[in-house]
């Protein structure tokens, strides 16, 4: 078996918060939006209304022209934000700003490898304003080596993404080199489709499960209580995110975009809560 303490992944507040939560007994809550989106106001307030809901990591999307991954909800978050002239500089001064306020919660930026490739010293630069870790959904693990280095001599995570076409042998060579925690797609599809299938998943993630102690938690078509919880049972923690993109584009005012964004979290969290 592969164990947390086995991986050379560095000591984060990504590593932190998951020995935390299990020694509360309870699942990680990983909240998702894109940066910039609806208009740059929006961001950072935006975070501190997911954690004062009860988000315990936070994933900011970077925007990207292509993002093959993403539903027509988190594409069309993507295109506001472009629209609107964010850039990864941005993002980037976006969480510095998040950190005056909150030095504890675990920023996770996900994203595609050019946007990073752009920046040079990007490792440094993301380290200082505050970032945890990184989610490249297009980086392949045989690829990721150089940059892993340099997050990690930074203070930083690789997160790598399974997913249900995963061989076996390939899910193996994944997590030997996984860090700060496992990102399992829980179906077939782009964000915030309608395929989930809460038993495929849950047989999956066993498996995975037995092979490592390094946290495991699932994303992609994860709206409501019901279904984080369901989800739980078999992760460390479920990861939100087309939802509470829906929230912000419907929105004008950032405070009431908070207050929206704090509830729906806070309806998750709960879910999650009553069920482990």
């Amino acid at each position: 078996m592969i164990t947390a303490e086995t991986n050379t992944g560095p000591d984060t507040r990504i590593k932190r918060t998951f020995a935390q939560l299990k020694e509360q007994g309870r699942k990680a809550l990983i909240s998702f939006i894109t940066a910039g989106d609806p208009s740059p106001e929006f961001t950072v307030a935006g975070l501190h209304a997911l954690v004062a809901g009860g988000a315990d990591l936070l994933e900011l999307g970077i925007p990207f022209s292509d993002p093959e991954a993403e539903g027509p909800t988190i594409q069309a978050a993507n295109e506001r934000a472009l629209a609107g002239g964010i850039t990864l500089k941005q993002v980037l001064v976006m969480v510095t700003e998040f950190r005056q306020q909150d030095s504890q919660t675990p920023i996770i930026l996900m994203g595609y490898l050019n946007s990073v490739l752009a920046m040079q010293d990007f490792a440094q630069k993301a380290a200082q304003a505050g970032v945890d870790g990184l989610i490249m959904v297009n980086l392949p693990p045989e690829e990721g080596s150089e940059l892993q280095a340099q997050l990690a001599a930074n203070g930083m995570d690789l997160i790598y993404l399974i997913a249900p076409t995963t061989t076996q042998v390939r899910a193996a060579e994944i997590i030997s080199k996984a860090s700060g925690f496992i990102y399992y797609v829980s179906l077939k599809g782009i964000t915030g489709a309608g395929n989930l299938r809460t038993d495929e998943v849950g047989i999956r993630t066993s498996e995975l499960r037995a092979t490592t102690d390094i946290p495991l938690c699932v994303g992609f078509g994860i709206r409501d209580a019901q279904t984080a919880a369901a989800l739980s049972e078999h992760a460390d923690g479920v990861v939100v995110g087309s939802v509470l993109v829906e929230k912000m584009a419907a929105g004008t005012d950032p405070d009431v975009i908070g207050k929206s964004l704090q509830q729906t979290i806070a309806d998750i969290r709960q879910g999650l809560d009553r069920q482990n």
